[in-house]
């Protein structure tokens, strides 16, 4: 049995810890607020973007595009939105889980890494990373997300990659977040096509798109800024995931800290009593000798 100084000593570290794990909890519940009203207020519109140009693509026919066709050369390439700080449950673990835990082969993936904790563990797992934009997870902008998606458009165009895939997590409310792995390029039109026919009238299913400029040059416009739409979108999700993931992980620490204090408390107590005891007994033991 552990002598009442150890566990004094033991209570007193749980407690600090919990006054640690109790105030990044109270931070997090801030950050959060702001996080999950710009989540809330943005997640239509990206929405909107992606069903906007996927229905684009499918009423204007057979087009031969360089950024819609998929290449036959280069690596698949992922574009992964994690956290720069652990401390929070699963949030990182899960989008990892996306990557080692589909089809992703190390030999023929690269990484595009947004957050040190998933590039951290994809590289020590044999995935190449490519680029590494780390810092814009500090204070993620549009133009962030530009920057990163005109280096995609240049290697895809490139034949570098030939594949293009977004895993993130979905922000859904406070304590639901859904790592979600998909694929920006080239778009997946079958299986859009007959999600199209069965939301819109038929008539306008089948009417194609006029373009004004040329095909071409209105793709080579719209492609890109819908890419940068969708990480952008990423963004603003995952920081609110991460801060609720975060906030739930310090909740749960706090209680198991409380709840270590009191089992502490009552080890304590029962030491205590345990010394009482047996001093009494010394007592009356020696006092009977004396007699």
């Amino acid at each position: 049995m552990a002598s009442m100084r150890d566990i004094k000593r033991r209570k007193e570290s749980v407690s600090s810890t919990g006054q640690i794990t109790k105030a990044m909890k109270l931070v997090a519940t801030v950050k959060l607020q702001k996080a999950k009203e710009r989540a809330e207020k943005s997640a239509p519109y990206f929405k909107k973007m992606y069903e906007a140009v996927c229905s684009i693509l499918i009423k204007s026919g057979n087009i031969d595009h360089p950024m819609l066709r998929g290449g036959k050369t280069g690596k698949r390439a992922v574009v992964v939105v994690s956290s720069n700080r652990g401390l929070a449950g699963g949030y990182n673990s899960n989008i990892v889980k996306l990557i080692t835990g589909g089809d992703f082969d190390p030999k023929d993936t690269v990484i595009y890494a947004v957050g040190r904790k998933a590039k951290e563990t994809l590289a020590r797992r044999g995935y190449e990373i490519a680029q590494d934009y780390s810092e814009v997870m500090n204070e993620p902008m549009f133009s962030d997300a530009v920057e990163i998606g005109k280096q995609l458009m240049e290697d895809f165009e490139a034949g570098k990659i030939r594949e293009i895939y977004l895993a993130y997590t979905v922000f859904k409310n406070t304590v639901s977040h859904i790592p979600t792995l998909q694929k920006l390029l080239p778009i997946d039109l079958e299986h859009e096509t007959v999600k199209d026919k069965k939301e819109v009238n038929v008539y306008d299913a089948i009417t194609l798109m006029n373009y004004e400029p040329a095909a071409d040059e209105a793709i080579s416009l719209i492609v890109p800024k819908y890419v940068n739409s969708l990480i952008y979108g990423a963004f603003i999700t995952s920081v609110a995931s991460e801060n609720g993931a975060r906030m739930q992980a310090m909740d749960s620490a706090t209680s198991n800290a409380e709840d270590m204090i009191s089992d502490l408390e009552l080890k304590y107590n029962r030491a205590r009593q345990g010394a009482i005891t047996q001093e009494l007994t010394e007592i009356i033991a020696g006092a009977s000798a004396i007699n």
